[in-house]
């Protein structure tokens, strides 16, 4: 066995974080116990496999340790690491950035030694005394014996109902009020779905993470503000009566050698149900997509959850890309899926080297499926808006089909100050780390739009899509209701049809107030068609700023720019795959006609993709009943 490192730390959970810090590294340490116990032995193992000689760092119980630091800028003379494995003899000796828990010096330098599989015990504050490094066979036995790949083959994804925005009169409703959304999971999500010539449940459409999925040419924020704002109002394509408005936001672009120095925590879920190609395979490659994107002054930690959490990878500087390369390809797939003590890790990860002024960021990889520990949506919620007040925000990022938790996962994003994907393709991967990959740097938080009409100019209106965003009218100014951020170079569009004045359409009626008065309209911007309001707060601030834009009549344009009309086919196809009441004239070769007019700016080729989706969605069969 190597030396025992000398370590100066406060007895108790100090101790139990010593020895996890350690043995994250790969270091093989003889445990003592607390109360003068004397030193376990430990049973030797016979050799493993050439492929499985990296012990799993130890699980951490019910009790995390301590990993609190006043100063992530400190660089503390640090360790050496020597051979990982078989496949990193050439890391040994490697210097390894990392930040350790405060109280703790370690010198060492040791290899494994034929450790792995071995049972070795000890006491530790907090847990049950035993820490296991696990052989390939002994992993093997936790997979399923059915293989990762039957859960692709599961009916049991799950999708939260979605009850389409109704068109609303604007003289009894003149306020709309929503919180913005960059969330892009619908689409990538339906095309794995259209990609096997299979429609998608109707409730897995979101037409607001259609339309979002594509960027467009708004112009870059001026002067202080981090965001703009752009309205265009032209006729509407399925409804000719109707009108089109399109609100776009666009969040300044942060150069990429301006960026803030970022601290990520990879939260990864490694249970049985992650086995397949397309989910912790994928994961893998994903997330080494985002390393190639990190820099010197970034830190990144591995935290994983199956049955039990494990610190994979100690908080390690963005340039030491082999290490953390490394840390990646070795996770395998086994066990229950506790979710909740994951996340609750990967928190206490993340404020341990939180960076002031800097993204601090948990990035989740799953399918969504909690079984182990507190599973209730609900619950999960509280435990992440209680997580959000740190500063520290959450990504989710979905893989897998047959087991996917659509709306779970969209919930947590939602409230963890963060937004969701889903990743069906290495291109998708690239789309969202690589293409997208400075919109991990938020640059303004708690986004909302509220929306004016005015019934002079408006009869009704509807607002497309945003169902799951909508907020009261007096959550427009309350700073304390949680919307949605805006990273680096992201856009928003939202659109609402609008019926003009004068023109009938049928809605349901009330009866007159016997209280009070109706208001008397007032003649006051009566050349306006509305007036968009949004506010934001900086990243860190807690006090929202509020940005006024008017929209005047001579606004309206007789033909629809080529952005805002892909933006529209690609919200017409969202409602024909929803069949929604108010799709009007929308048909699959309208959407193909106007997209492929729209094929220009379309640097990743995703414009195109879409095009051929929507010939895909024509050709599929029909929906079976009650699907």
């Amino acid at each position: 066995m190597s030396p025992s490192p000398r370590a100066s730390a406060r007895p108790g959970r100090a101790t139990a974080a010593a020895l996890a810090f350690l043995l994250a590294l790969g270091v093989a340490v003889p445990l003592v116990g607390c109360g003068g116990q004397k030193p376990a032995e430990v049973a030797q193992a016979s050799p493993p496999p050439q492929d499985e000689q990296l012990v799993e760092p130890v699980q951490l119980h019910d009790e995390f340790p301590d990993l609190s630091n006043p100063d992530v800028g400190l660089e503390p003379e640090l360790p050496s690491v020597t051979s990982l494995d078989s496949q990193t003899e050439k890391l040994a000796n490697t210097p390894v950035d990392v930040v350790a828990p405060p109280g703790l010096t370690a010198e060492f330098t040791g290899g494994l030694e034929g450790t792995t599989g071995a049972f070795m015990s000890g006491a530790s504050a907090g847990g049950d005394g035993t820490f296991r490094g696990r052989s390939g066979a002994t992993r093997s036995k936790l997979l399923s014996s059915s293989g990762g790949d039957a859960y692709n083959r599961l009916n049991a994804e799950q999708y939260g109902r979605i009850v389409d925005n109704a068109f609303l009169a604007a003289r009894s409703n003149p306020l709309s009020t929503f919180s913005t959304d960059v969330n892009t999971a619908s689409y990538s999500n339906v095309r794995r779905y259209l990609d096997r010539s299979k429609l998608p449940p109707k409730d897995a459409v979101f037409a607001a993470e259609f339309v979002n999925y594509f960027s467009y040419t708004y112009p870059q924020p001026a002067g202080a503000d981090p965001v703009s704002m752009t309205t265009t109002i032209a006729p509407c394509p399925w409804q000719p009566k109707h009108h089109l408005v399109r609100i776009g936001l666009k969040a300044k672009d942060v150069d990429r050698a301006n960026l803030p120095a970022r601290n990520f925590v990879f939260l990864v879920d490694v249970s049985g149900s992650m086995e397949a190609d397309n989910r912790l395979p994928l994961v893998k490659k994903s997330l080494l997509m985002l390393v190639d994107q990190l820099a010197a002054k970034d830190s990144v930690s591995i935290v994983t959850y199956a049955s039990g959490t494990s610190l994979r990878l100690p908080a390690t500087r963005g340039h030491q890309k082999a290490i953390i390369r490394s840390r990646i390809t070795e996770l395998q797939s086994g066990g229950g899926t506790n979710g909740e003590a994951g996340i609750t890790l990967a928190y206490r990860q993340a404020k341990a080297h939180f960076i002031p002024g800097g993204e601090n960021r948990v990035i989740l990889c799953t399918d969504g499926d909690f079984n182990v520990g507190q599973t209730s949506d609900a619950e999960l919620v509280r435990l992440i808006e209680q997580h959000r007040k740190s500063g520290v925000f959450l990504s989710v990022v979905g893989f897998g089909m047959g087991n996917l938790k659509d709306q779970k996962m969209k919930e947590l994003a939602n409230h963890g100050n963060g937004y969701h994907v889903y990743i069906d393709s290495e291109r998708e991967a690239r789309k969202v780390f690589v293409e997208q990959g400075a919109a991990l740097v938020t640059v303004a938080k708690d986004v909302k739009l509220q929306v004016e009409f005015n019934p002079r100019m408006v009869t009704a209106y509807r607002l497309i899509g945003y169902e799951n965003r909508l907020l009261k009218a007096e959550d427009f100014k309350d700073d304390t209701k949680d919307a949605a951020e805006m990273g680096s170079g992201h856009t928003v569009t939202a659109m609402y049809e609008v019926v003009p004045a004068g023109v009938k359409i049928d809605l349901p009626g009330v009866d007159p107030l016997k209280y009070q008065e109706p208001a008397k309209p007032v003649d006051r911007g009566s050349d306006e068609w509305l007036t968009v309001k949004f506010r934001y707060k900086a990243p860190d601030g807690d006090k929202s700023k509020e940005v006024v834009h008017p929209m005047p009549a001579a606004d309206f344009a007789t033909e629809m720019p080529p952005d805002f009309k892909f933006a529209a086919a690609v919200a017409e196809f969202a409602m024909l795959l929803r069949d929604t009441k108010e799709k009007g004239a929308s048909s699959y070769d309208r959407v193909i006609a106007a997209a492929e007019t729209c094929l220009d700016n379309d640097p990743g080729g995703h414009r195109k993709e879409f095009v051929e989706l929507v010939r895909k969605a024509k050709n599929a069969p029909p929906r079976k009943e009650l699907e």
